[in-house]
């Protein structure tokens, strides 16, 4: 099963957890060469778009040969863009989105795709190990926290 990343390029881009340069056109290459240096979507088989608010400017991004999809929104905003790919997606479930925005985080939630705080992402914590086989990984319980959870069910379901 592979992921899709949709990522709100200006919100990641102008977050603290991103050091960019000034240049807007620069810092936007930047943050695009640092998804693909560091993996930061795991899997090669992740697919991952970067949603930039107007136009591109002089400086045209050419990485969607890369794996990395770059669209700029034009008109309309890129969180509209960005609900607009969520709620037509066949599979939200399979979609992570990357951002600080909290009016995109409800709706993406609401829809039951997952969302990503900015500073995780470029953290790159929770991000989905990179497929090495089958392996599942292995939850790690311990007694109590079993009995804990057994006590719970048993109080909704058996009743």
């Amino acid at each position: 099963m592979s992921l899709q990343y949709i990522i709100d390029g200006y919100n990641a881009i102008n977050h603290p957890s991103f050091a960019r340069s000034n240049n807007i056109q620069k810092a936007r290459g930047e943050f695009i060469g640092l998804i693909k240096e560091k993996r930061l979507c795991g899997s090669l088989r992740n697919k991952v778009t970067v949603v930039f608010d107007g136009y591109p400017g002089a400086q045209n991004l050419k990485d969607s040969a890369a794996g990395i999809n770059i669209i700029f929104s034009g008109e309309a905003t890129a969180d509209e863009k960005i609900k607009a790919f969520v709620e037509d997606s066949h599979n939200p479930k399979n979609i992570i989105v990357v951002s600080n925005d909290n009016e995109i985080r409800s709706f993406v939630k609401s829809c039951g795709s997952r969302v990503l705080a900015i500073e995780d992402f470029v953290k790159n914590k929770n991000a989905p190990e990179i497929s090495r086989g089958r392996e599942s990984p292995k939850a790690e319980l311990n007694y109590t926290k079993i009995a804990e959870i057994n006590k719970e069910l048993s109080q909704r379901w058996l009743k």
